[in-house]
């Protein structure tokens, strides 16, 4: 097939890298010249694992390329993907659905012929018919009022999104009742994921609208939950993290998302739970509201909580000390630092008077133009060079692999702090480190 991808940030550069691998023939739309051009180089403007190697593998092939012009994306394709980014409103919990609303505006001006506008950005329910009103405002006669508006919600974890994409859990498919062309050439598209076993769930464009808001939102009160019990586990002298093992091995539960330690964060998560809690309060679903505030309550919490853990470890005052952070990513294998609960605990530890060392396998540059306040070095082990106090706040496995005995002759005192429950208690110990962690002693 023929497609196109609007918006070619995280989610669309990806999906259009991954359509190209699927067999079609994608152009990818986006209005940054300069990030057109470095896709149709191969490269992403982001670390994601295995990205770069599908852009670079396709856009050589020719079956994938990058523009800017939306007359182009309009003629090459009937199926098009909308992508773009749905940001929390200023000194909101909403989303901001301008860009949304503008590149569809902008698809629709330039269509000649009938099509598929697919959306999968992140948007409160009740968006569709928004986006089926401008194609039919502004899409030239014989245009848009007969195209066909679908809603394709996207899952991606981000460090694993080339597999969500190509072996994800469902693909979630929303029309409304009286349409059927856009379900035949969607199902068209994802033959292949079809193929393989993976489920269609065909539903309203309101459910559709929900899926994705509702999952991350369920999401958020299984982190906080747990979180919430790490808290009970410090308390009584429990494991939190055993504590997790045991619940996760009750198959009503399960153990995927009972990672306790210190909270999510990222560009998704924290936005798509507070957006989901400003459109539930508009529609008057005042408890959902209640539940879900109290979960992202939760989650922030655990910052702060952090930070009185490092007190703690500093006697008391932060005046001074030299305090090495390891991560600056809010998760492994991404450079994203948006919201990240590494970073925010850094911030907060400076503010306090300790001079901060932040160490990163990839975020660095985006974390130094964010935050210059930091310092910042490339090798974990010389960040910790000298260090009062070691703070472990990502979990990347090249952390974990690092020898806590060689570590702890550079180190300036032999204490470290685990805000991610990974590295493992008994050998920092026997290395002859004092070692704490989020919901354990």
């Amino acid at each position: 097939m023929k497609l196109t991808v609007i918006g070619c940030g995280y989610l669309g550069a990806t999906h259009a890298a991954c359509m190209a691998e699927l067999g079609h023939d994608v152009l990818g739309l986006d209005t940054d010249q300069d990030k057109v051009a470095l896709l149709n180089s191969g490269r992403a403007p982001f670390f994601e694992r295995g990205v770069d190697a599908l852009l670079a593998g396709h856009t050589a092939s020719g079956r994938l390329r990058f523009t800017a012009s939306y007359a182009e994306a309009a003629d090459f394709a009937d199926l098009h993907f909308v992508g773009v980014g749905t940001p929390q409103r200023a000194g909101e919990n909403a989303y901001d659905l301008t860009h949304l609303f503008a590149a569809v505006r902008q698809l629709a001006v330039s269509l000649r012929r009938p099509g598929v506008v697919a959306v999968k950005s992140t948007v409160p329910v009740g968006t569709a018919p928004r986006v089926a009103e401008i194609l039919r405002d502004f899409a030239p006669a014989g245009a848009g009022g007969r195209t066909e508006v679908a809603w394709n919600p996207e899952f991606l974890r981000e460090g694993n999104a080339v597999d969500d994409t190509l072996r994800p859990d469902r693909i979630v498919l929303g029309f409304p009742a009286e349409r059927s062309w856009a379900e035949t050439l969607l199902r068209q598209c994802y033959a292949k994921i079809f193929e393989a076993g993976t489920p269609a769930i065909v539903t309203d464009w309101a459910t559709a609208e929900l899926v994705k808001a509702s999952a991350n939102a369920f999401l958020a009160l299984k982190i906080s939950f747990i979180n919430a019990m790490a808290e009970v586990c410090e308390a009584s002298g429990a494991d939190v993290h055993q504590l997790a093992d045991a619940l996760g091995h009750d198959i009503r539960i399960g153990r995927a998302g009972l990672g306790p330690g210190l909270g999510f964060g990222g560009g998704c998560l924290p936005k798509d739970l507070r957006g989901f809690m400003a459109r539930a309060g508009e529609l008057g679903a005042d408890r959902t509201v209640a539940l879900l505030g109290e979960a992202d309550a939760i989650n922030n919490s655990r910052r702060e909580r952090m930070v009185d853990l490092v007190r703690e470890q500093c006697e008391g005052t932060l005046a001074g000390r030299q305090i090495t952070v390891w991560g600056a990513a809010f998760k492994p294998d991404t450079d994203d630092i948006r919201d990240s609960p590494a970073l925010a605990v850094a911030r907060r530890l400076h503010e306090l008077g300790a001079t901060v060392t932040v160490t990163d396998p990839k975020s660095l540059d985006n974390a130094r133009k964010l935050h210059p306040e930091l310092t910042y070095v490339d090798d974990p082990v010389t960040a910790a060079e000298g260090a009062d106090l070691l703070l472990h706040l990502t979990e990347w496995p090249e952390f974990g692999g690092i020898d806590p005995s060689g570590l702890r002759a550079r180190a300036g005192r032999p204490y470290v702090v685990d805000g991610r429950g990974t590295l493992d208690p008994a050998r920092w110990r026997e290395a002859g480190w004092t070692f704490r962690s989020l919901g354990r002693f």
